[in-house]
């Protein structure tokens, strides 16, 4: 990359003042320095032709005579390029290679790899007379490249979804600057626990990397766990219960429960209400009865006024557990196999960053079962408040053993 940045340097500050002659040799005379493979570095830094450098080396070599003093070319010589004398064959090229959703529904690429040969021969079809070379040629100049693909689409957009995210916010300021303890929550990717390849690389002398399991089959004495995590936005401190059962509504507000006892409540003393962000979905989602009716009992047990906003569908990665708190596991232990519990919690509780984030880790032996249903008759006795801003995303839990005013999240 870095000799081919410095051909096209050296080309470029001096191209201006030759003429096509000139260009030919300086052209000719990299490729030589260049030795096997330098014909096509030169044509891609200058963007000659493979045809003219070759050219220009028969030239050099003197396997064919120069042009005459005073002339550029010898008698004959140039040809048009292949656009200027065939128009269509740039409209057909862009035709085949456009997007699935804007390309033709008969197009025969629509559904294989548009490699250049492929495209040579599909423009051949049409009856156009080109090579693959220039077809990859061609399609740089015209300003394309080969490209992966990247994760960036969300799903479909909620009409409310800002209004949704300006609403948290000035929920969540509110309760920070009332000293009100605010968590972002939710459950981290599974992951296998074993001598599993874990993504990622970390520092190992050469040509030792660690050993792992060829195949992801899981190990019926360790299995999976499930990390929940709290994220206490205030303190910048992270919770993570590690669960080794079910995913379910109950775990993950026994999981906000063991934080709330381990630290939150020490660090919020006076605290009477809490906010939790979460997203729509999942063990924690907006339409989860049984999540309801755990945060119910969890606001019995501690007295606290419980208010909770869910992210929109298809917003997950706005929560701040994402970005503040699992990336940076997810660093920590990139590389390492999660051999056991152990190692796991351990792996959690040392991610730390410079802006102060510490972490802890437990592990939660108990069992969830799946499945369990919550019916219209408990439902009722939930004392819910939804918020008259889309009350299916934002509502307050008071707890039944105390009279105070229920708060609106």
């Amino acid at each position: 990359m870095k000799e081919h940045e410095e051909i096209k340097d050296r080309y470029a500050r001096i191209a201006g003042t030759l003429d096509e002659r000139g260009r030919r040799a300086v052209a000719a005379s990299e490729a030589l320095a260049l030795g096997w493979g330098g014909i096509t570095a030169v044509s891609r830094a200058t963007g000659l032709s493979r045809t003219v450098i070759q050219m220009g080396i028969k030239e050099l070599k003197g396997i064919i005579p120069s042009a005459a003093p005073g002339h550029i070319r010898r008698p004959g010589g140039g040809r048009k390029k292949t656009l200027e004398t065939d128009p269509s064959v740039r409209s057909d090229l862009e035709q085949l290679v456009e997007p699935v959703t804007r390309g033709d529904p008969e197009s025969p690429l629509r559904w294989t790899c548009k490699s250049v040969r492929k495209l040579a021969a599909a423009l051949r079809a049409r009856g156009h007379q080109v090579s693959h070379q220039w077809v990859a040629e061609a399609l740089r100049e015209l300003g394309y490249s080969l490209q992966g693909n990247r994760k960036t689409r969300e799903g479909s957009d909620h009409p409310d979804r800002d209004e949704q995210f300006a609403h948290i916010n000035t929920t969540a300021d509110a309760f920070l600057a009332a000293g009100d303890p605010v968590i972002s929550v939710d459950t981290k990717k599974k992951e296998l626990v074993g001598d599993f390849k874990n993504g990622g690389r970390e520092w190992r002398p050469q040509g030792e990397p660690e050993e792992v399991r060829v195949h992801d089959f899981a190990i019926p004495e360790l299995g999976r766990v499930n990390p929940y995590g709290v994220y206490d936005l205030a303190q910048n401190r992270g919770w993570v219960n590690v669960g080794i059962d079910h995913d379910t509504a109950a775990f993950a507000v026994e999981s906000i429960r063991r934080w709330w006892q381990g630290a939150g409540q020490v660090r919020f003393p006076e605290a009477q209400r809490l906010l939790i962000t979460a997203d729509g979905g999942g063990s924690n989602g907006s339409r989860v009865r049984l999540w309801k009716w755990e945060l119910q009992r969890l606001a019995d047990e501690t007295g606290l006024q419980i208010s909770v906003c869910h992210f929109p569908p298809g917003t997950s990665k706005w929560n701040k557990i994402e970005h503040r708190l699992f990336s940076f596991i997810s660093q920590n232990w990139r590389g390492k196999p999660l051999l056991s519990y152990a190692v796991i919690l351990s792996l959690i509780a040392a991610t730390t960053t410079e802006t102060g984030l510490t972490v802890e880790s437990y592990l939660d032996t108990n069992t969830y079962p799946a499945g369990v249903k919550v019916s219209d008759a408990d439902l009722a006795t939930i004392r819910l408040q939804r918020d008259a801003f889309h009350g299916e995303w934002n509502y307050t839990i008071s707890p039944h053993t105390t009279s105070m005013d229920v708060l609106i999240c």
